[in-house]
């Protein structure tokens, strides 16, 4: 079912184009897709796999998790993506455990991210996992999936942000069009 989501993600884009950034919350867009039954699995599934296909040099535990991970995630359905929910558990807990260090800071404690992309994969399990149904959720995860530091603007929708924008505008429009095949069939 096609929706006016996709378009208003392009505006974003052409206001970062304009004026070098957009505002994080812009993102709230999403919420009325992932409203519909099993988008946001969908999605965060996809966020997941395009964390673990990032290139970086990495070693050690941090190495180990994302091949698990690739393992995990390869050969999915883009619609109704069905991981084994024991083997997605075990990985969750143990991506949660490899960053699971706290600085205290005057307003409380702070949790130290090391690996930002793990970081993505562990927050897209929880949504498959648990959050299916919460479009908020989606936004979370969106939002980390496309913030960037620029000093000039801090931390918000810039530069970087507009590929991964526009990945999601093309993820939307690959599941709009196989849902609209399935339906049709």
């Amino acid at each position: 079912m096609r929706t006016n989501v996709p378009e208003q993600l392009l505006k974003i884009i052409d206001d970062i184009d304009a004026h070098g950034q957009a505002n994080l919350t812009r993102l709230t867009v999403l919420k009325k897709w992932f409203a519909r039954p099993k988008r946001l699995s969908a999605f965060a599934i996809w966020v997941a796999a395009r964390a673990v296909s990032r290139k970086g040099k990495t070693s050690g535990t941090a190495a180990t998790l994302f091949l698990e991970a690739r393992t995990l995630l390869s050969g999915l359905d883009e619609i109704t993506p069905k991981l084994n929910r024991q083997a997605a558990q075990r990985l969750y807990d143990r991506l949660r455990d490899f960053q699971n260090e706290c600085k205290s800071q005057q307003w409380g404690p702070v949790r130290i991210v090391r690996n930002w992309n793990l970081l993505l994969v562990e927050e897209a399990l929880s949504v498959y996992l648990w959050h299916g149904q919460s479009p908020s959720h989606g936004y979370k995860l969106t939002a980390d999936y496309c913030r960037h530091y620029d000093p000039r603007y801090g931390e918000s929708l810039n530069g970087p942000s507009r590929t991964k924008i526009a990945e999601i505008v093309r993820f939307m429009f690959t599941v709009e069009a196989l849902e609209d095949d399935r339906t049709s069939i």
